[in-house]
């Protein structure tokens, strides 16, 4: 089985997905753990002699009452009054996602949590057993319900969640919980930080496929590749927008097909400019998670070099939020533009065939209501991309004036994901449908060929019948689909 090692230092959005949807198994460094502990023994110290929020002080708008000398149960207390994430229980890979980045941000050393805490999580999370996390309790400024619950569950105070392969013996031994240690755990967004990865992942395998699947469309519909050439996008250099031009290139390789028009309709000649942004958008994403995976960010930091404590506001993700909310609108603008190819498929001008691909007898049908169920599909994507930024929330009699609600944005990541898929998925079953009508068929061993290889196994069927089992075999087909153009891509990721 997969290991991979937590340094505080080099998780990658990618890693996260592993662990928490592969199988992956996490193993601490033993310099990490060591630097984690040098932090904790010098925290321990630094309060004792001086006041330090969360520790020595309530939190919040209770900053100003100091905890009694002697008080004990300070931080089990904390976590029991913040334990009150509502909704349903998060699931399994969620969880696991939360577990490997909290123990990995702790690793980084700016908590000064116990290493018997983070040494626990691991335990957990390569055990199977996993603490029951509430879905809503987040607002991008800390994750303190969910890692409330998490600590509560380490105190044996909260059941376990355990699958098939866990035991009683996976289950970690109930820690002791000190006044330090409570809002040293939950200081963090690693729920909301776990599932954009999740999401990230997802998305990212969405664009990919999307690429091979446009091309299939473009094949179907004589396209231009004129849109696509490189001296046009030179002029106009954008990163985003010459990486998918060179990737439909590359999927066109070795195909040769005539243009039916001067000029094809949006759909097929803004492909790199909507793919593009897209991909830029996917890219910023990527790049602030890896910030955030890795990144010491509690409040108050600890910093062993300085042997002081920084009160801070590291916990707020506006630069998460916006990204995530970018990267919504740009998955719409995918979505909708699959959506209008899949509209020119249905029309004889372009592809000489009856209207909705129809066959057989007259007056039939066709796939016409994939067209219907297509944009009940495109109207969850549109809703994914209302920026969840646009919310707003002041807490705590007022201390906690601002709140980019970064779950929100997560959460809407996956939901566009989800439903980008079913929108490719119906564009595939009708450029498959057009292919095998108009008989097109791409030339064997090009990028193209392997692409339309993949499509066999859609029923060949043209008579009037129910799609529904078309689109939801495409939908399985899409991480293929998303393989292939990604692998013309590897040297530039």
């Amino acid at each position: 089985m997969q290991s991979i090692e937590l340094t505080g230092q080099a998780l990658s959005p990618e890693q996260v997905t592993e662990i928490a949807q592969q199988g992956a198994r996490a193993r601490i460094a033993p310099e990490a753990l060591a630097h984690a502990a040098e932090a904790a023994e010098l925290a321990g110290r630094i309060a004792n002699r001086q006041p330090v929020y969360g520790r020595t002080t309530g939190v919040g708008a209770n900053r100003t009452q100091r905890v009694a000398d002697g008080d004990l149960d300070h931080g089990l207390r904390l976590l029991r009054s913040h334990a009150g994430g509502i909704g349903r229980l998060i699931p399994a890979d969620g969880v696991r996602a939360m577990l490997a980045v909290r123990a990995n941000q702790l690793l980084a050393g700016g908590a000064g949590l116990r290493p018997e805490i983070i040494e626990a999580i691991v335990a957990a999370l390569n055990g199977g057993a996993l603490p029951p996390i509430h879905e809503y309790g987040g607002l991008g400024t800390a994750d303190l319900t969910a890692l409330a619950e998490l600590g509560l569950a380490l105190a044996g105070e909260l059941p376990w969640r355990t699958g098939d392969a866990a035991s009683a013996a996976d289950i970690p031994a109930s820690i002791q919980i000190t006044s330090g240690d409570a809002l040293a755990l939950m200081s963090s967004s690693a729920l909301t930080i776990g599932r954009a990865c999740l999401a990230w992942r997802e998305a990212r395998r969405c664009v990919d496929a999307a690429h091979s699947i446009a091309v299939l469309t473009f094949l179907a519909l004589d396209g231009s590749a004129e849109p696509f050439a490189e001296p046009v996008h030179r002029r106009r250099p954008h990163p985003g927008t010459l990486r998918a031009a060179a990737l439909l290139r590359g999927l066109l390789a070795g195909q040769s097909n005539k243009a039916a028009r001067i000029q094809d309709p949006y759909a097929l000649r803004c492909i790199p400019q909507v793919h593009g942004a897209a991909l830029s958008a996917l890219e910023s994403v990527g790049q602030v998670l890896r910030v955030e995976l890795n990144a010491a960010n509690e409040n108050p930091l600890i910093s062993v070099e300085d042997e002081a404590f920084f009160h801070n506001g590291g916990f707020h993700h506006a630069l998460l939020t916006q990204s995530l909310d970018a990267l919504n609108l740009a998955l719409l603008s995918v979505g909708q533009l699959s959506l209008a190819r899949l509209d020119l498929t249905f029309q004889p001008e372009f592809t000489g065939l009856r209207p909705f691909l129809a066959d057989g007898e007259p007056a039939s049908s066709g796939v016409m209501i994939l067209e219907n169920a297509a944009h009940d599909a495109l109207s969850e994507l549109r809703n994914a991309a209302m920026p969840a930024g646009l919310g707003h929330a002041t807490l705590s009699r007022g201390v906690e004036d601002h709140t980019p609600f970064t779950s929100q944005a997560a959460r809407q990541t996956a939901r566009a994901a989800d439903a980008l898929k079913l929108v490719l998925a119906t564009e595939l079953v009708a450029a498959v449908r057009t292919l095998r009508l108009r008989g097109t068929t791409p030339a064997p061993d090009t990028p193209l060929g392997g692409l339309y290889a993949l499509a066999e196994v859609l029923d060949p069927d043209t008579a009037d019948r129910a799609p529904s089992p078309d689109v939801e075999l495409a939908v399985s087909l899409l991480p293929q689909y998303a393989a292939l153009a990604a692998g013309l891509e590897t040297p530039q990721r």
